[in-house]
């Protein structure tokens, strides 16, 4: 047998176990493991779905791609590593301040951007593969990789506020009235506080889902007040004629990219921000698993990048690791990669379904806005507890210094423009965390003064 069917035919094994934890190697009985692919799918879905909405791309276009994504995941890391790989929010940013470009919604330009930052992700996971990945960790320590997801979801925060607001709604349809937002900034309240009540309050898997069970409520609360009581401003009702125009069987609306270097220099740096993120969802599964996985590290980035290459060159989003996906895992003991084979499959089937693309397309503004609002929270929360699980001591000034000006700069979006070279806000504060902390870990530093208990003991 040669070297690549012997490789081909390891990634395709897996061994039968019916109870207790199961391993990658290891799956479930059939009818389980399609059950679990299912869940899978239920788990990303939120989070996928609103991520192409907020940057204008076709939300079938998006699923679709995941589910190619995560099986040439599954190939290049030989399903040893379970990971579902879904729309990543680290791009929204930079990819709504790329279409920006030539003064309209150019969404092929932020696809070249994305592709570029695809293509360095990539070589970063060859370089890995080449020479190891302890290079990585010490460039990013924990107090980087959480200051850079915190930043990302304090950037992406004016995002869901417009949404909520209905300054977003009034954009898109002038006619609902700019200054009448309170309707609209109600039902988006309503919608993240169903959101809130799943999380915490929800019986057993449930709670797995409050992103989409959130949606869902939001969505009809906003028509029964808006196109069965005629509650809101006039011209905020959902259309369904979309819906019915929409065929049930047919291809995604594919996007061919355009590359301008602007756009390129824009993006591509958030291949940093991804190596950070994937990194940490490796050793969390690793963790979980009982099992090393630093040997798949490189080929994890290596997954990841020619998969957002893929997607991107197609219309899709970038796409990475899903927390969501992991956190099923956690909670269910099934760490079989055969159910991220089975949930890739399934989401191809969503993709070629136009139908289920033009009813996405009706959930209203607010509605996004009120998911967003707790996403985009929860992405910069994740940053804290990144700190927390690794002991960060922000009581060492180095580290408080640095997280000071990064978080500043992130939030605030400060934007470097030099002619065709710009860095956005995330950018600008990743590169600017990594450069002043290393900076500063190159000379010996004054001691760290005492607190007033330190100085009584």
């Amino acid at each position: 047998m040669s070297a690549a069917a012997a490789y081909v035919r390891g990634m395709f094994q897996w061994t039968v176990k019916r109870e207790g934890i199961i391993a990658p190697d290891e799956r479930p009985p059939a009818v389980q493991s399609i059950a679990l692919g299912v869940q899978h799918i239920f788990a990303m879905f939120g989070a996928t779905v609103l991520a192409p909405i907020l940057m204008g791309f076709d939300p079938n276009t998006a699923i679709f791609f995941s589910g190619i994504g995560t099986l040439i995941f599954f190939v290049c890391v030989r399903g040893r590593v379970p990971s579902y790989l879904g729309s990543s929010f680290s791009f929204i940013a930079v990819v709504v301040s790329a279409e920006a470009i030539g003064g309209g919604h150019n969404i092929p330009v932020a696809l070249g951007g994305i592709i570029a930052a695809g293509a360095l992700y990539a070589l970063i996971g060859v370089i890995v593969m080449v020479v190891g990945y302890k290079w990585v960790e010490w460039l990013m320590p924990p107090v980087i990789t959480g200051a850079i997801v915190m930043i990302i979801g304090l950037n992406l925060a004016h995002v869901a506020v417009a949404d909520l607001s209905g300054v977003a709604s009034w954009y898109v349809n002038p006619a609902i009235g700019q200054t009448n937002n309170l309707f609209l900034m109600t039902m988006g309240l309503l919608t993240t506080a169903a959101v809130v009540l799943v999380a915490v309050y929800a019986p057993g898997m449930l709670r797995r889902l409050p992103i989409l069970i959130g949606g869902i409520v939001g969505y009809a609360l906003y028509f029964v007040s808006v196109n069965l009581l005629h509650l809101g401003p006039a011209g905020a009702d959902i259309s369904f004629k979309g819906i019915e125009k929409a065929a049930w069987i047919g291809l995604p609306n594919f996007t061919a990219p355009a590359f301008d270097g602007h756009a390129i220099l824009l993006i591509a740096p958030i291949a940093i921000v991804l190596v950070a993120e994937n990194l940490g969802h490796v050793k969390a599964v690793a963790a979980m698993t009982g099992k090393n996985l630093d040997p798949y590290i490189g080929r994890a980035f290596l997954g990841d990048g020619i998969a957002t290459m893929i997607s991107a060159s197609g219309g899709g989003t970038g796409v990475t690791t899903y927390a969501e996906n992991i956190g099923v895992m956690a909670v269910t003991k099934i760490y079989s990669s055969l159910v991220f084979v089975i949930a890739a499959v399934v989401a191809l089937a969503m993709g070629i379904c136009p139908k289920f693309g033009a009813l996405i397309g009706t959930i209203p503004s607010p509605v996004l806005g009120g998911l967003a609002i707790v996403l985009f929270g929860l992405i910069a929360a994740t940053g804290a507890r990144i700190w927390v699980q690794n002991k960060v001591d922000f009581g060492v000034t180095k580290n408080l210094v640095t997280v000071a000006a990064a978080l500043t700069i992130g939030a605030g979006d400060l934007t470097l423009n030099s002619g065709d070279f710009s860095l956005g806000g995330i950018a600008m504060a990743t590169f600017g965390a990594i450069i002043v902390y290393q900076v500063l870990s190159l000379g010996k530093a004054a001691p760290e003064p005492e607190t007033e208990s330190e100085s009584a003991a």
